[in-house]
C-alpha cells in the first residue's frame, strides 16, 4: 500500500484561499457577488510559484490572457504564498502591477482588489477590524472581470453600501472573531 502523498505548497496555499472564501467570503456575504461565480465554477484559484517581483509580475499577465481565452471565468484569485509577506511590499507590487495592467491594455477589462493577511486601511488603527474585510489568509491580487461585476452591480439593489455594511458587521463582531476565521483557513487543509 502506498503512503499518502503530501501536498504541495501550492496546493496547500490554493486550499487555504479557498477555505477562506467559503467560510468567511461566501458564509457572512462579504462579497454577494462570490457565491454566483463559486457555484458556477467561474472562480479560479491560480498560486504564484515564485516569490521574484518580475516573474510574478509575468505570471499575472499570463493570468490575464487565460482570462481572456476563457471568458467564463469571472475571476481569479491570484496566490503569492512567498515574498510579500510585508504589507508595504504587497503595496509595492499592487501599485506595479496595476500599472502593468494598464500598460498591456487591460484597462477596463481587468480590475485588481487587494487582500493580505496584514490588510490595514490608510488611517485606520491596525486591531480595527473592519480592516478583515481585505484580510485573507495569504497574499492575494484578486483580477476581476468588469463586464461581469458591473453585470453583477447592475442586478444588486444599492451597491454602494456594501463596504459600509461589511465595516459595521466586522466592527461587531470584533478582530478576535475574523482571526479565528483566518486560523481555521490555515489549519483546515483538504485530504
Amino acid at each position: 500500500m502506498n503512503a499518502p502523498q503530501s501536498k504541495s505548497a501550492a496546493d496547500v496555499a490554493q486550499q487555504q484561499i479557498a477555505n477562506w472564501v467559503r467560510s468567511f467570503i461566501v458564509k457572512y456575504n462579504i462579497c454577494p457577488f462570490a457565491r454566483p461565480d463559486l457555484d458556477a465554477n467561474n472562480m479560479r484559484y491560480c498560486v504564484a510559484h515564485s516569490s521574484d517581483l518580475e516573474t510574478v509580475l509575468m505570471s499575472l499577465v499570463e493570468e490575464c490572457v487565460f482570462m481572456d481565452s476563457n471568458p467564463q471565468v469571472n475571476t481569479s484569485l491570484f496566490i503569492l504564498p512567498e515574498g510579500f509577506e510585508q504589507f508595504d511590499d504587497y503595496l509595492d507590487l499592487l501599485d506595479i502591477a496595476n500599472a502593468l495592467l494598464q500598460a498591456q491594455g487591460y484597462e477596463g477589462t481587468y480590475q485588481l482588489a487587494s487582500f493580505h493577511p496584514d490588510y490595514c486601511f490608510e488611517g485606520e488603527e491596525e486591531s480595527d477590524a473592519a480592516n478583515y474585510t481585505n484580510r485573507a489568509p495569504l497574499p492575494v491580487l484578486h483580477i476581476i472581470r468588469e463586464s461581469a461585476l458591473a453585470a453583477a452591480l447592475a442586478e444588486y439593489k444599492d451597491p454602494e453600501s456594501i463596504p459600509e455594511r461589511n465595516i459595521q458587521f466586522t466592527r461587531r463582531k470584533g478582530a478576535n472573531f475574523f482571526e479565528l476565521i483566518l486560523q481555521a483557513c490555515k489549519a483546515s487543509k483538504a485530504d
